[in-house]
């Protein structure tokens, strides 16, 4: 009996799997690092103080500890290729969908014997694109009535104050 012939189909497995912890930037209330935190944190920091420099805190959400796999078969032990990154991603104006991310992506680990280099850049660049669809479940899984919300009081704050809001809205 084949698969597709049972009454229960069968569960597949993911193809991918993304997981990433997420900064909105515009909760950022202070941008130097606490005075005891380690190197690896005063480091990470410096590059959220650099995103907010370049990118601002609308609409912009830092993603770290982060990675995403991919499974070319259905055997986790022969055809899998992860990858970690970090970076900043941008929503549209109602922060209700991901617009694009800027992320910086290493290869992390791989079982696949007959993978080659121009296989792991396209990968790679693959990253960027389940990402931005991975965000927009986690922004579905949110409230999105709520962000309707505070993007309204946003706008009205905006007309209130002549279009100065300040930094970290």
């Amino acid at each position: 009996m084949d698969a597709s012939s049972q009454q229960h189909p069968i569960e597949l497995p993911r193809h991918v799997d993304i997981a990433f912890d997420c900064l909105p930037l515009r909760s950022v209330t202070r941008l130097d690092p606490p005075l005891d935190a380690s190197p690896g944190l005063t480091a990470k920091w410096e590059r959220i103080k650099k995103t907010i420099s370049e990118h601002g805190t609308h609409n912009t959400y830092y993603l770290h500890n982060a990675h995403c796999r991919f499974f070319v078969t259905n055997d986790p032990n022969c055809g899998m290729i992860a990858f970690k990154f970090e970076g900043v991603l941008f929503t549209d104006e109602n922060d209700l969908s991901a617009r694009k991310c800027l992320l910086q992506i290493t290869l992390d680990q791989e079982n696949v014997p007959w993978l080659e280099q121009h296989v792991v850049r396209w990968f790679s660049e693959t990253v960027n694109h389940a990402v931005c669809s991975e965000f927009d479940k986690y922004i579905g899984a949110g409230n999105p009535d709520l962000t309707r919300k505070r993007m309204e009081q946003l706008q009205q704050m905006i007309e209130q104050s002549g279009g100065f809001v300040g930094m970290h809205l």
